[in-house]
């Protein structure tokens, strides 16, 4: 069917006439999946998007017509599965890829509108960010002095950066002398295999400043680092990274959180947090010391400051008191 999309794109481009009348959802998808996604998007995306469509989406909407598929079945499909007690943030993921592809469909003309315009996707479950108090960042901190991994949980806090991102630094990336990293990739996982690729989002490939903390834990670890390698001699992986396995390998973010990260919690009696929440407690850290938005988005590497905005303007302290008097004193 592959081969037969791809035809019929280059037919269609020299003005011929492509009957694709007969051609279902999933035979879509999965075209659209082998000729337009792979490729173009990080294996491990690629991943989530088929595991998406031939777990869920074709079960559902598979066998109907592409040129026959409304709004109405797409609306059907999301309410039978929360119906079947999945919850809204997997159904939202599914509308997410259907979306993705069906807008493929109307730029390829095979529809003529992307029915899911006309579909309200649920909304995933809003939980609250758990974050750690000034205390009890440097609780953490304190208990984690003296670990193999102590310099990651410093930059974790100190630079809010992703934990792929942390898992995924080389040394080459790192410059002590200047105190900055330059972010260029980050660990993926692709089934059971762990892979090294490209940032979230172009704005992800950043330059981060270090504090003098973060720089001598770097420094600390480096140090570390080299023992561990002049003792195992030739058993030593040497990839280059920062972050490592006893032997020199990529790091399982799972075992991290498991064997590393909640042994911490648990040492300094803090309530449960997620590895990704330490990104969360670097941005209200520096927001209640009264940093601008700006200079956290670029920190962050976030694709926009709407993006910034939206998931902390409930953290920046005083936006309301504060507008209210911008307004009295503009009048005044």
């Amino acid at each position: 069917m592959a081969e037969k999309l791809t035809a019929a794109m280059a037919d269609r481009d020299k003005g011929l006439v492509f009957d694709d009348e007969n051609m279902t959802v999933g035979e879509y998808l999965d075209s659209w999946l082998s000729d337009s996604m792979r490729g173009s998007v990080r294996e491990s995306t690629h991943d989530s998007y088929e595991i998406a469509v031939r777990c869920h989406i074709k079960l559902a909407l598979g066998r109907l017509k592409l040129k026959k598929l409304t709004s109405a079945h797409v609306a059907n499909f999301y309410q039978d599965r929360l119906t079947a007690g999945f919850a809204p943030a997997s159904v939202n993921k599914w509308h997410v890829v259907l979306h993705k592809a069906l807008d493929q469909a109307v730029k390829w003309h095979m529809v003529p509108r992307n029915v899911c315009e006309a579909v309200k996707a649920p909304k995933p479950a809003s939980g609250e960010m758990q974050t750690l108090s000034a205390d009890e960042t440097r609780r953490l901190l304190e208990a984690a002095r003296g670990d193999r991994l102590e310099a990651l949980y410093v930059l974790a806090v100190h630079t809010g950066m992703r934990q792929g991102e942390l898992l995924g630094l080389k040394w080459s990336d790192v410059d002590l002398k200047a105190g900055t990293i330059s972010v260029r990739r980050t660990l993926t996982k692709s089934g059971t295999s762990l892979l090294l690729g490209e940032p979230k989002t172009k704005k992800s490939r950043r330059t981060v400043y270090l504090t003098e903390a973060a720089t001598e834990a770097l420094r600390d670890h480096l140090r570390r680092q080299m023992e561990e390698m002049e003792r195992l001699g030739d058993l030593y992986e040497d990839h280059g990274l920062v972050f490592t396995t006893a032997a020199g390998t990529l790091i399982n973010p799972t075992n991290l959180r498991k064997r590393s990260f909640a042994p911490l919690l648990q040492r300094t009696k803090l309530s449960p947090v997620r590895f990704h929440d330490l990104r969360h407690t670097c941005a209200t850290l520096l927001f209640s010391r009264g940093v601008h938005p700006k200079y956290v988005q670029e920190l962050f590497g976030h694709a926009n400051i709407a993006i910034t905005l939206d998931r902390y303007s409930h953290v920046i302290p005083g936006m309301g008191a504060h507008t209210a008097r911008a307004m009295e004193d503009a009048l005044s």
